[in-house]
C-alpha cells in the first residue's frame, strides 16, 4: 500500500503544476508536469507487475 501513497503524492504534486501551466501559462510548470506524469507512468507499471506477480503466486 505504500506505493499507492506514492501515487497519491505524485498526483497531488501534479495538480499544482497543471494549474500553473493551464491557468497561468507557466511553461516550466508544464515541463514539471510532464516529468511527474512520466514518473507516475513508471510507478504504475511497477505496481501492475507487482500485482500480477502476487496474483500468480496464489
Amino acid at each position: 500500500m505504500s506505493r499507492f501513497h506514492e501515487v497519491k503524492t505524485l498526483v497531488d504534486s501534479l495538480e499544482e503544476d497543471m494549474e500553473k501551466f493551464y491557468a497561468k501559462g507557466n511553461k516550466t510548470a508544464g515541463t514539471r508536469a510532464r516529468k511527474t506524469l512520466q514518473d507516475l507512468k513508471k510507478l504504475s507499471q511497477e505496481i501492475r507487475i507487482d500485482i500480477q506477480e502476487n496474483k500468480n503466486e496464489d
